[in-house]
């Protein structure tokens, strides 16, 4: 069977959403940044090329050391992950590629962030902060990729405290700069989380759609159907048809109708609908098989994902 070779979003409509806070936010961050010493970016793993915010460069990077931390490493391709950090070093100049799992206390990567970063402070120009006794470490990123569960991991961890801000797999929990938390006390530590905030205009509907797929955007703004078309057309790119069985099928398809069909009859999911004549008539839910087959995919039951491989060819 052949399948589609080339991704083409079905609407019109671009894939855009900047709310007033994220516009409020990055002001924010920038007047803050004469009190912060460190950047600690947080990115999706499983889109580690796809979708961070130039902005940050552009606005508030460059002369501040810079973190790049990829979490969600548990569901990311970790054959690949040697290969990213080099891809992100030559062509962005970031030496520092951290791989993390916020969900896991003992994951190697966390215990290598505040070391690196204390020791990147120590022999960086602090400019106005060189008489500090403190270090501030400022965690920017998208919205939904774990910089609040950054944050809470390393206070957990270092001051044996519970968590300090929200956290949620609903993108845009965090909506305003906070105040400096502290994560360490020797060497004395405060972080500094922030909105995720994504580019005013997302470049292109395919990036869009993997930042959809990987949460980054609210579901409903998307469209469930359009973000499970999306993950169908990738796992048959990819010849990965772990979903014919989870969704109910027989063989693998292009069409998505077919498989939230049968997801919908797995599932025993139906939605009543009244005709024009006030007959009511049942229908698979097709909504419900589309959240299930999203699910899914962000539960790692597809198996370890780059949906960025292709740009590794």
């Amino acid at each position: 069977m052949s399948f589609r070779q080339h991704y083409k979003l079905v609407t019109k409509q671009a894939i855009r959403w900047f709310p007033g806070h994220m516009g409020k936010g990055l002001r924010q961050m920038q007047q803050k940044l004469k009190s912060v010493d460190c950047l600690i970016e947080v990115h999706d793993a499983r889109i580690p090329l796809s979708g961070r915010n130039p902005e940050f460069k552009n606005t508030i990077g460059g002369i501040k050391p810079h973190i790049l931390v990829l979490n969600k490493k548990d569901l990311s391709d970790n054959k690949m992950h040697s290969r990213i950090s080099e891809r992100i070093k030559e062509t962005e100049g970031i030496d520092h590629v951290i791989f993390t799992n916020c969900k896991d206390q003992q994951c190697p990567g966390i215990k290598k962030v505040m070391p690196l970063a204390s020791d990147l402070i120590i022999n960086s120009n602090r400019y106005n902060r060189t008489d500090e006794k403190d270090f501030c470490v400022m965690v920017i990123g998208v919205p939904n990729v774990g910089k609040s569960s950054l944050l809470n991991v390393m206070r957990n961890r270092h001051l044996n405290k519970k968590k300090a801000t929200t956290v949620g797999a609903i993108a845009g929990i965090t909506r305003s700069v906070m105040q400096k938390i502290k994560i360490s006390e020797d060497p004395l530590i405060y972080m500094i989380d922030t909105p995720g905030i994504l580019e005013p205009k997302i470049k292109d509907d395919e990036m869009g759609m993997k930042l959809a797929l990987s949460g980054c955007l609210p579901d409903h703004l998307v469209g469930e159907d359009l973000i499970a078309d999306y993950l169908l057309f990738w796992m048959n790119s990819q010849s990965r048809f772990e979903y014919v069985k989870h969704m109910g099928l027989e063989a693998p398809t292009d069409s998505i109708v077919e498989v939230l069909i049968a997801g919908a009859n797995k599932l025993g999911k139906t939605k009543k609908l009244k005709t024009y004549d006030g007959s009511i008539t049942v229908l698979p839910d097709v909504l419900m098989a589309a959240q299930f087959f999203i699910r899914a995919f962000r539960n790692g039951e597809f198996g370890k994902v780059n949906l960025d491989r292709d740009a590794f060819r």
